[in-house]
């Protein structure tokens, strides 16, 4: 006779337990400030769970705090902003030419064409499906090649005609964004500009053009044009470093277990660390499969009691062991990994910073083990 399996929703999860606290109201602080920046709509980007913050969440309040559009990468990421009950403009702009287009019109998303062959799915779908026709304006990945350009807006231009679809934008992205006066910012912008005078003068009527995402929007207001992309900046993270914003993340996990050892100690696998002298170790339940860069072991560090402690040893998959020194805590204190660093705690930007990586990958990495906390 088989064991029997655990109803997990009776489950008791531990008050104490790693938590990730959503913070909505930096959320719509940030979108107040992009929405202020700009003369023109602001696009609120929720991809990848609206970056790790929860997609429902983080489009609601985007759009009840500037945000006109919401931007999204895949079908099923724009079918789940509809399941939330957010009726708003939604454009998918990352899929493959054998996508389910009928699903995507009937939840009246705008999708991206970027190739010929995307648009001729379009047409043999029978779906008159909103477009925005995108341009490859110097990053080589998405979006039409500049030679392929006039053969799509002729394309779309007879597709239109013959109401096939509505081409309602001109797209593009910039690939320095993040290093303001790069002159491959100022090509890019030339190079839509000028892809999008080709679709006027082919007789279409796009009603807006977009180029700018968080950095660009920050940093080049010649980019802005008629609408801005704004993804990680509603969460806090500014990749240009031109400007503070208020991060919306506080990463927590609880002291499970202490542990008293003398120096010569090796701390994890490997014993990639060993104590130089007497120390408390404390032990937190979480690791690399919940998100922590196991490439920040030995340089990252936590908030605990006060102070900063350091990451002793490997991030293992489900543990993490800090280094207490002689201030021991009690069992059950939460440290806390990152957060808006208002209390000295370390910040997104540190992890990014130890793991040789980006703010984005940090956020968006968290797993599911960790519970969700909005606020």
């Amino acid at each position: 006779m088989s064991a029997a399996v655990p109803n997990v929703s009776r489950l008791r999860i531990p008050a104490s337990a790693p938590t990730l606290a959503i913070d909505l109201a930096a959320i719509a602080a940030n979108t107040r400030r992009f929405a202020e920046t700009t003369r023109g709509e602001l696009m609120a980007v929720v991809k990848a769970d609206g970056f790790g913050h929860g997609l429902a969440d983080v489009a609601r309040t985007a759009l009840g705090n500037g945000a006109t559009w919401l931007g999204v990468t895949s079908i099923e990421e724009g079918v789940a902003v509809r399941a939330a009950g957010v009726a708003a403009p939604v454009l998918s702009w990352l899929n493959p030419v054998d996508c389910d287009i009928e699903t995507g019109y009937r939840h009246q998303l705008d999708l991206a064409v970027p190739s010929v062959s995307h648009l001729d799915a379009i047409i043999r779908s029978g779906c008159p499906v909103r477009v925005h026709l995108q341009l490859d304006t110097g990053m080589a990945r998405d979006g039409a090649a500049p030679e392929e350009w006039f053969e799509l807006v002729a394309a779309a231009r007879r597709a239109e005609v013959a109401g096939r679809i509505t081409v309602v934008g001109v797209m593009g992205h910039l690939a320095m964004a993040d290093r303001p006066g790069h002159p491959a910012n100022a090509a890019g912008r030339t190079a839509l500009l000028c892809g999008a005078e080709m679709v006027t003068r082919a007789g279409l009527r796009p009603k807006v053009r977009h180029l700018a995402g968080t950095a660009a929007t920050l940093t080049d207001p010649s980019t802005h044009l008629d609408l801005v992309r704004i993804g990680v900046g509603l969460v806090g993270i500014d990749p240009s470093g031109s400007t503070r914003l208020r991060s919306a993340l506080r990463l927590t996990a609880p002291v499970v277990q202490l542990r008293r050892v003398p120096a010569g100690t090796g701390i994890g696998y490997g014993h990639t660390e060993v104590t130089e002298r007497p120390t408390t170790l404390a032990l937190l339940p979480l690791g690399y499969a919940d998100g922590l860069p196991r490439t920040a072991s030995g340089r990252a560090e936590a908030l605990v009691a006060g102070r900063r402690r350091p990451v002793a040893g490997l991030i293992s998959m489900d543990q993490t062991v800090l280094d207490l020194g002689d201030e021991p805590v009690d069992p059950g204190t939460d440290a806390v990994l990152f957060g808006p660093g208002d209390d000295g705690e370390p910040t997104v930007d540190d992890w990014a910073e130890w793991a040789g990586t980006i703010p984005h990958e940090i956020v968006t990495r968290i797993g599911s083990r960790v519970r969700r906390c909005v606020r």
